[in-house]
């Protein structure tokens, strides 16, 4: 039996605090895409077997915890890598799960998360994977987080705190430059460390009231403008945190395609996902097209190529069937 799990990508629009100074750590918003996806296979063998790295490392984690001796998987479809667009959460939710179908096994992505090394910070690529919607993760328990990243397997994912659908005639564009990807791994892991270790308590307050006030009454009353222009307020908030880290704002060229985005009569909100460099832009479907030639515009502005697609959110999680 193959069994196939397909993913989509998310957008992360920031933190609620990365400041030591108050009791919860973290905390993050974001959103499920339909697309781009994630497509993967897996077949029960006797072994690991799979011709893509990150993959076959997420696969012989999986295998691990699930007690299996091995599988044949197979990625048909790759999201973009470390673009902000969770690839590597979502490449690993998406193996563990096939994996554990392909065995008879029903996966338990939340309670197993932490093993495959997910979820430790944000919440929201593992509340995507779930259920999509928007998310607002609970964040951590400040004393269980300290600048370092704790041993993996020792955490629990966050919970949701609050989960929405967004509304069908919702876009979001997202402009992709071609430049390098965004951080990851230990660079990203050194750069919250001394983001953590020197960041602003009062920058946190301020985006509390924005989530309060605009991006939950504007998910929950499917008011455009409020929403939009929340996301875009909290991720310049969570720009302050990383200005010396990202080299402004945003990182290099995302800052100068958001402005631009942000500029558009069409366009309620526009921002950075995680490190970047993808940048989104939130319209409705009646003027995705001209958001679109908007943001095109603006990677060939910025000198730089690159991708832009026009995409709504995943009302639903992962999809599983067997093939």
């Amino acid at each position: 039996m193959t069994v196939r799990v397909s993913a989509g990508a998310r957008l992360h629009f920031g933190f609620c605090n990365l400041s030591l100074a108050t009791d919860r750590l973290y905390g993050s918003l974001g959103v499920a895409l339909d697309e781009p996806r994630v497509v993967v296979d897996a077949d029960p063998a006797d072994a690991v077997r799979c011709e893509d790295a990150a993959a076959r490392d997420a696969a012989e984690r999986a295998c691990d915890v699930l007690g299996v001796d091995g599988a044949a998987v197979s990625v048909r479809t790759a999201l973009p890598r470390h673009v902000g667009f969770g690839s590597g959460t979502q490449l690993a939710l998406a193996v563990y799960s096939a994996v554990a179908r392909a065995h008879g096994r029903d996966p338990r992505v939340r309670e197993h998360a932490p093993a495959l090394g997910r979820g430790g910070r944000s919440g929201v690529g593992v509340a995507a994977f779930e259920s999509g919607g928007f998310v607002l993760d609970a964040g951590h328990p400040t004393e269980r987080f300290t600048t370092e990243r704790p041993p993996d397997g020792s955490w629990t994912v966050p919970g949701v705190s609050a989960r929405h659908r967004i509304p069908d005639s919702w876009r979001f564009v997202l402009a992709v430059p071609d430049v390098e990807p965004g951080k990851s791994g230990a660079d990203e892991d050194a750069s919250m460390r001394d983001v953590v270790e020197r960041a602003d308590s009062s920058v946190a307050d301020r985006i509390a009231g924005v989530v309060l006030r605009r991006v939950l009454p504007g998910v929950v009353d499917g008011d455009l403008a409020a929403f939009g222009d929340g996301i875009a307020e909290v991720g310049r908030l969570n720009g302050r945190w990383y200005a010396d880290e990202q080299g402004g704002v945003y990182r290099p060229p995302a800052g100068e395609l958001v402005e631009t985005l942000r500029e558009h009569a069409a366009v309620a909100g526009a921002g950075q996902s995680s490190w970047g460099p993808a940048v989104y832009a939130l319209t409705d479907a009646a003027h995705a097209t001209e958001v679109r030639n908007a943001a095109t515009d603006a990677l060939a502005e910025a000198d730089t190529g690159g991708d832009v697609r026009v995409v709504g959110a995943a009302s639903d999680g992962a999809r599983v069937s067997e093939v």
